[in-house]
């Protein structure tokens, strides 16, 4: 009998084919901004012959066409991580600021689905936690589509907001944090050892606005890693198995990046520290008032214009931060 071939695996072959047709996409684009750019010659060599300063416009417009064309082009060449190509699992927690933080998880929140339905990419809720008064006090989430952990990875740390709150009766500035952590959504199997004592798990009743498949008996999971602190949870499957095998494929993910991080610090000799969900370790912070601004504190990225910004508009940080790492 002869042996089965690479394109007999299903799983494979629908991964090769994904790959295939990426690159055929990739090649699109790159074929369509070479004739982008050959038009723009042509409409400048028009507008010199015919001496109309009316076409510098239509030029401009093409031009900034071009130019943001080539630049998510050039950005893309710049995920080249193991897993940059996976989706991505991010999961927000409220930190210091009681109602206040829980509302900020939940402006969050937002802003990363818009983002995502900006790309195109879909959006599936894994675990959701209703704050006490309002907001979200944790979600976890998975954002589908190419690139999406390599593009979102760059989100990973605290995130701070300085605004006038509305739930202080007195109107008084308010600055609150919530954490994100980001992970790949890693399909194949991975070679993590898991001792069944090293894990504690516990079921729940499904709660909140976590899809669809969400009900009120106990088919709820929270795996607690004991020898590392590391929790993740899963209530959107439809069954307690399947939660718990999305819970452990969450699991065996952040103990990889764990120890690929260990691995780097041992090599640069930097020692690790974990960092809490406050003041001074933030990686972004959102400023409402007195003035209006968003900067990142790694690359010093900024906008003025925070409501685009919280509307999805996370483009120029995530490239900012792709560039800084280009070696």
């Amino acid at each position: 009998m002869e042996a089965p071939g690479f394109w007999d695996d299903p799983d494979s072959s629908n991964k090769k084919m994904k790959e295939l047709k990426n690159l055929k996409d990739t090649v699109d684009t790159i074929n369509g901004l070479a004739r982008q750019y050959e038009d723009i010659e042509t409409l400048i060599e028009m507008g010199y012959e015919e001496d109309d300063p009316e076409m510098a416009a239509e030029i401009r417009t093409e031009l900034d066409s071009f130019i943001e064309a080539f630049e998510n082009i050039r950005i893309s060449t710049l995920l080249s991580g193991e897993y940059d190509k996976d989706n991505a699992i991010l999961k927000l927690n409220a930190g210091a600021g009681g109602t206040e933080s829980c509302d900020w998880c939940s402006m969050l929140y937002r802003m990363y689905t818009r983002w995502a339905e900006r790309k195109g990419f879909g959006i599936e809720v894994l675990d959701y936690l209703d704050g006490d008064e309002a907001g979200i006090k944790s979600v976890t989430f998975q954002v589908n589509g190419e690139n999406a952990y390599g593009y979102l990875k760059s989100e990973k740390g605290v995130h701070r907001l300085v605004r006038m709150s509305p739930f202080n009766a007195q109107g008084k500035r308010q600055t609150s944090f919530v954490s994100l952590d980001v992970m790949p959504d890693i399909e194949e199997d991975m070679d993590i050892e898991i001792n069944d004592e090293d894990l504690r798990i516990d079921t729940y009743r499904s709660s909140g606005a976590g899809g669809q498949h969400i009900n009120k008996t106990s088919s709820a999971i929270r795996i607690t890693h004991l020898p590392t602190g590391i929790v993740v949870q899963c209530q959107n499957e439809r069954s307690q198995f399947q939660n718990k095998d999305k819970a452990m494929q969450m699991l065996k993910a952040k103990l990889f990046l764990l120890k690929q991080e260990e691995n780097a610090e041992k090599l640069s000799g930097i020692r690790g520290e974990v960092k809490e969900i406050g003041w001074g370790n933030q990686i972004r912070s959102y400023v409402l008032q007195p003035y209006t601004m968003v900067k990142d504190h790694r690359t010093g990225e900024e906008s003025g214009n925070a409501d685009a910004v919280l509307d999805g508009g996370l483009d120029a940080f995530i490239n900012a931060y792709l560039k800084s790492q280009e070696k």
